[in-house]
């Protein structure tokens, strides 16, 4: 259905990030905290969906000139701008009524999320830098939120971590903008124009050094090591630099990073460090294991 696809349902997968502080702390297994939590994705969905909606509804001719953007139902003429906006308004209803559902601090981040994001299709995502860091931001507030949702403190490591990660992806959906700016001679996208191919290589250099980096600073860290009573926490660097080295090599060798979901969905090596990484901090934090074994 054309309207389910304006919503692009595929992109709710990125609200999962609400799951981070409850799997973090130990609860994904209580249950009232998990429902708050569903509620949340919800609610976060839904404004995602809104903010896709009003995106694509204000860049329909520059949707048409994009070699994939092109397919999207309000660009191809498959839907109206009158039941968009319509639909747009049923998103943002619902979701902040979700939302009051939840918490009155949960709305509260989940405002500053759309207000952000409605700053960012208005004119701030034509900037450059500033485009990849208001969406870094909102896996942030992502995060944040579960953490409203589910009463559990979000520690900075994992601020730093969430934010350089999202930064990382940001750049290398950027690059593949220089490609096919390069191929086609078309500028997909304002922002853009400050951005050329070296600059973003250095980039992304930088950030996956720097998310490395982090992320064995929060393993070793002594109230990391506190929390989970293991000290072997930095065995799951391994997953983590799988998982860029991946990403990198579908960046600058198969040069196809246009869509960070897309990938998700599609690419077995990183599923299967992903996957390996969970598990991994499943057994340290969740079996009854002997602390023994990872001594």
């Amino acid at each position: 259905m054309k309207l389910i696809k304006l919503l692009r349902p595929k992109h709710w997968i990125k609200n999962a990030f609400l799951f981070i502080p409850l799997f973090f702390a130990g609860q994904l297994f209580n249950l009232n905290e998990v429902i708050l939590v569903l509620e949340g994705i919800a609610a976060f969905s839904l404004i995602a969906s809104s903010i896709y909606i009003l995106n694509d509804y204000r860049d329909i001719e520059a949707d048409r000139q994009h070699p994939v953007k092109c397919k999207r139902p309000l660009a191809a003429g498959e839907i109206s701008k009158g039941a968009a906006l319509a639909l747009f308004v049923l998103c943002v209803v619902g979701g902040f009524g979700i939302g009051l559902m939840i918490k009155d601090k949960f709305v509260f981040v989940l405002a500053i999320y759309f207000v952000l994001n409605l700053l960012y299709c208005f004119g701030l995502k034509n900037i450059s830098i500033l485009d990849i860091i208001i969406l870094s931001i909102g896996f942030v507030l992502r995060v944040k939120a579960g953490g409203v949702a589910s009463g559990v403190a979000m520690s900075e490591w994992l601020t730093i971590m969430i934010f350089l990660l999202s930064l990382f992806l940001a750049i290398a959906k950027r690059r593949d903008d220089i490609l096919i700016r390069m191929d086609s001679g078309k500028e997909m996208r304002k922002a853009s124009k400050g951005y050329n191919m070296d600059f973003l290589n250095v980039m992304l250099s930088l950030v996956s050094a720097v998310i490395i980096v982090a992320y064995l600073m929060y393993t070793i860290a002594p109230e990391t090591q506190t929390r989970f009573n293991t000290y072997r926490l930095y065995y799951t660097t391994l997953f983590v630099i799988g998982g860029l080295l991946r990403y990198l090599q579908i960046t600058y060798v198969e040069n196809n990073t246009g869509s960070p979901t897309k990938i998700l969905y599609k690419d077995r090596f990183i599923q299967l460090t992903i996957f390996l990484w969970i598990l991994s901090f499943y057994v340290i934090i969740y079996l009854p294991t002997d602390k023994s074994f990872f001594e």
